[in-house]
């Protein structure tokens, strides 16, 4: 019986995924470990991965049909066999220790008579081998990508339950099998974006407290330049449309500051500006 279960969704990157898996062979509790691969849609490329390729971690590889993350996600889940469940994205290289650190912090809570029922947070900085654009430092600064800043004073301990769900990021969060199970993500939407939020908003009601634990270390293997950004700012826009009844759709007041600070020339006026014409979209 494996400890932990590591569930990563994939698309048509078969290359990073490779890399990804790479990384998990080098886990310090690898012989604890249930690998689980599920691609959103069929890719020649990726499933010949696993005929091809020889790790030690010995990942399932499972195909959909294809529809988004949060399905393949659901899917990896029912098939889990561990207490506990890690969620990571196919660019998501872990730290060697990352799966025992975050192992431990469960255990460690438990025994100390922590919550009943725990989700750890580990901590995911870009990957030094890409070049850190002055985009991507801006993303992370404000937030709109991994805003770890911002929960800090919060580093080893748990995050305040009235702002854990903006932090539930799915490519680097680990959670009891069976709460998952319970508490699966929306598959009734189409568009990149939320999914993860409105889950942290649905568990922390059950209730699930949320952990941060910094050395649980992961790198974010994704060069994005200001058009790329902008791009993906427009998706949230459209995404959002979505996620009607949660804390982070923009209620009259906050479209009316991003309808003002969009004619800004700053980075922030940019992306408001491009949030704001997915918003738009039909």
């Amino acid at each position: 019986m494996p400890l932990l279960s590591i569930i990563i969704p994939t698309h048509k990157r078969a290359s990073i995924l490779k890399r990804c898996l790479d990384n998990i062979d080098k886990q310090t509790m690898l012989s604890e470990l249930e690998v689980i691969v599920v691609s959103d849609g069929h890719d020649g490329e990726t499933a010949a991965l696993f005929e091809k390729e020889n790790w030690k971690c010995r990942p399932s590889f499972i195909e959909i049909e294809k529809s988004q993350q949060g399905r393949a996600r659901n899917v990896g889940v029912q098939s889990a066999a561990a207490q506990r469940t890690l969620f990571i994205g196919d660019d998501i290289f872990l730290a060697p220790d990352a799966c025992e650190k975050h192992f431990e912090t469960h255990k460690k809570q438990a025994e100390e008579g922590g919550p009943l029922s725990i989700a750890v947070l580990g901590h995911t900085a870009w990957d030094p081998d890409i070049e850190i654009t002055k985009v991507m430092k801006w993303l992370e600064k404000t937030g709109w990508q991994f805003g770890y800043s911002k929960i800090l004073r919060h580093a080893g301990d748990y995050v305040p339950e009235s702002k854990q769900h903006r932090f539930s990021y799915s490519s680097h969060i680990s959670i009891l099998t069976d709460v998952a199970k319970i508490h699966p993500f929306r598959e009734d939407v189409s568009d990149y974006g939320w999914e993860d939020i409105e889950w942290g908003e649905r568990l922390k009601k059950t209730p699930v407290k949320l952990f941060y634990e910094p050395q649980a270390k992961a790198y974010h293997y994704h060069a994005i330049d200001l058009e790329k950004s902008l791009a993906r700012m427009e998706q949230l826009g459209r995404s959002i449309k979505q996620f009607k009844d949660s804390e982070r759709h923009p209620g009259k007041l906050k479209l009316l500051y991003y309808q003002l600070s969009a004619f800004l020339p700053t980075l922030g006026g940019k992306h408001r500006k491009a949030f704001l014409k997915g918003i738009r979209e039909r």
